[in-house]
């Protein structure tokens, strides 16, 4: 057996950090400010301990530009030479993990890795650090070209903190444009714990009435960030308007949001956050990438698929954590146990906050209910955890407007709605006006009829007759209104054996002979529509939800069943007692067209056809 030891070529590093470390090349001015901040964060930890008796002074980041220069400099800690060669030289030593190891509980910093001040190399041609200790020790100067030569000399900095400049390669000019600066400072640094300065910008004040009113512009500093972001506050030192005005500064423009949760744990992990629930449109449309996810007060990403279940990326808001685990580059989450933890944590507070608003205020709850149905539906399906909880408070609407929970609905319907086979049957509709015929005549027989005009209903609703076995749902249109709720009750026909035959050969002959929908005769009550067509629940629900997996169902040929009333007048008398065929097929036909305008089947070209025939009929 042979043994041995990994050889490292040095030269071949930083083509490496410069092509395949960083997904992105804008993360470099991430990560210096992030370092920034560390060495700022160090000074104040030390200050605390009694470890630097100085005046900590303005601690503020100043991020500038200087013709082909772009120069982060901060007041924080700062390095001696021998720092500067310990830290800078050694590749993947951080002096922010051996500073954690000393003061884990008292200190809040940002770097792990000691890779991310490389990161300047992806834009810099030239990297220069001009750093001054805290300590009484002479500032120090560093630079490199981006190849493991570099050089280290005496420097004449006499304040404390660093000073890193970035001489700008021909191919990232970009980072010399103050606005591409200013979005980049906007994206990740908003929320720092220390001022960001990025040079000055001119705020307008007026002063005056009327006609002496006039504008004072003033050029003030301009600050990128919120150093005490609203999810690092007590929740009890907050007012409504301070959570609504902080959803405003996150989504400008966007409508106010219908209540929040303001996560804070400590244990088994850090966790702070603050998730809103936002307006949701009637729609499945997942509105990704609206949680922004912070570690340490630093942006990481918005894409929080990995920590967040599916269902909750409905919600907006921050989620910040310094346990998150993060590949080197601080761009997106590794998955371990610690992910698993804090994706239960979050499922459970939501459901939570959900439950607590239902018991608190059942009233507001159901006026919230149309815009926060989609949101619970979906956690419901997706996740066991969250039905569980939420089948508790989850609300069923009928088309009245009143609302049920789940178990309450049961309890309204049990006596009018169950089969012969014991289930109780949900009857709904997904459009009350289109299907206002149907309703009218299930209501006629004293049932009750929920709106489920949502896209995931039809999820939903699998979802509660797999969890639910005393139930099953069916649409009002699915079946003639005496077979809804089955029972063993029959209707006896006026006509006799021998009439409804000549019906059926009637209807037969005026639809397709292959291809075409099924024909039933069935003795109705008079009062019911003459034909009526019908779609059975489980082809229409397949369908549907082939249609919303987008699977091709949209070329599939609508299935239907056509049933003619025996009972009914214009069958059992009108049609049956005409002289002439051409006519029965004619006013057959007649009869089968009401039926389909009635489901909306009937557009362009045959609905005009129909109006024409209907004006011959009256005429």
């Amino acid at each position: 057996m042979a043994k041995g030891q990994i050889s490292v070529q040095t030269e071949n590093i930083f083509p490496i950090i410069k092509k395949f470390l960083y997904s992105d090349q804008e993360i470099f001015l991430r990560e210096l400010v992030s370092n920034a901040v560390d060495a700022s964060s160090k000074l104040k930890t030390l200050a605390s301990k009694g470890e630097y008796d100085g005046e900590l002074g303005d601690m503020t980041i100043d991020i500038k530009i200087d013709d082909n220069k772009l120069i982060i400099q901060d007041r924080g800690i700062g390095m001696t030479a021998e720092e500067v060669d310990k830290y800078l030289n050694q590749l993947a030593f951080s002096s922010a993990e051996e500073f954690l190891e000393k003061y884990k509980d008292e200190a809040s910093i940002i770097g792990h890795f000691g890779l991310g001040f490389y990161s300047a190399f992806m834009v810099a041609e030239k990297v220069e650090v001009i750093t001054k200790s805290y300590k009484d020790a002479p500032a120090a100067k560093w630079s490199c070209t981006g190849n493991p030569e570099y050089e280290i000399e005496e420097a004449d900095k006499t304040e404390r903190g660093t000073e890193i400049i970035l001489h700008v390669s021909d191919d990232s000019k970009e980072f010399l444009e103050e606005a591409r600066i200013q979005g980049l400072l906007d994206k990740y640094c908003k929320f720092l714990p220390f001022p960001i300065r990025f040079g000055t910008k001119t705020e307008s004040t007026w002063e005056g009435e009327g006609d002496d009113r006039k504008e004072i512009k003033t050029e003030v500093d301009n600050i990128i960030n919120s150093k005490d972001p609203l999810w690092k506050k007590n929740p009890s030192d907050l007012t409504d308007d301070d959570y609504r005005d902080f959803y405003s500064y996150l989504y400008p423009y966007s409508q106010p949001p219908l209540f929040w949760i303001h996560l804070n744990i400590d244990y088994p992990f850090n966790l702070t956050g603050i998730l809103y629930f936002p307006k949701v449109n009637n729609s499945i449309e997942i509105q990704k990438n609206k949680i922004q996810l912070y570690s340490n007060q630093v942006y990481v990403t918005d894409d929080v698929s990995q920590i967040v279940p599916e269902f909750l990326t409905l919600l907006h808001g921050v989620i910040d954590s310094p346990d998150i685990p993060l590949n080197v580059s601080r761009s997106y989450l590794q998955s371990d146990s610690n992910v698993k933890k804090i994706t239960s944590y979050i499922t459970k507070k939501v459901a939570d906050k959900l439950a607590s608003l239902y018991k608190e205020d059942r009233g507001q709850f159901e006026e919230k209910w149309d815009e926060i149905s989609v949101f619970v539906k979906y956690g419901m399906i997706s996740e066991d955890k969250f039905y569980d909880k939420a089948i508790k408070f989850a609300l069923l609407k009928n088309i009245k407007d009143d609302y049920f929970t789940i178990d309450e609905y049961k309890e309204k319907i049990e006596a009018t709605q169950k089969d012969k086979h014991d289930k109780i049957i949900h009857l709904y509709t997904t459009d009350i006006k289109e299907h206002h015929s149907y309703i009218e005549s299930a209501e006629a027989y004293g049932y009750d009829v929920l709106s489920m005009d949502n896209i995931i209903d039809n999820h939903f609703m699998q979802q509660l007759e797999q969890k639910l076995s005393y139930g099953t749902f069916v649409r009002v249109d699915s079946d003639t209104v005496d077979n809804l709720v089955q029972t063993d009750e029959t209707k006896e026909s006026v006509l006799s054996e021998k009439e409804q035959e000549k019906v059926e050969s009637i209807f037969k002959a005026i639809l397709p002979e292959s291809g075409g929908p099924n024909l039933e005769m069935k003795p109705l009550s008079p009062t019911d529509h003459p034909v009526i067509i019908t779609k059975p629940e489980f082809m229409r629900r397949m369908m549907e939800m082939q249609q919303l997996q987008s699977m091709g169902a949209n070329g599939m040929p609508e299935i239907f069943n056509v049933v003619i009333n025996t009972n009914h007048p214009m069958v059992a008398e009108k049609l049956v007692k005409m002289r002439s065929d051409e006519k029965k097929e004619k006013f057959a036909s007649y009869l089968y067209d009401l039926a389909r305008l009635n489901q909306n089947m009937l557009k362009g070209e045959e609905l005009s056809k129909f109006i024409k025939k209907s004006l011959e009929f009256v005429s």
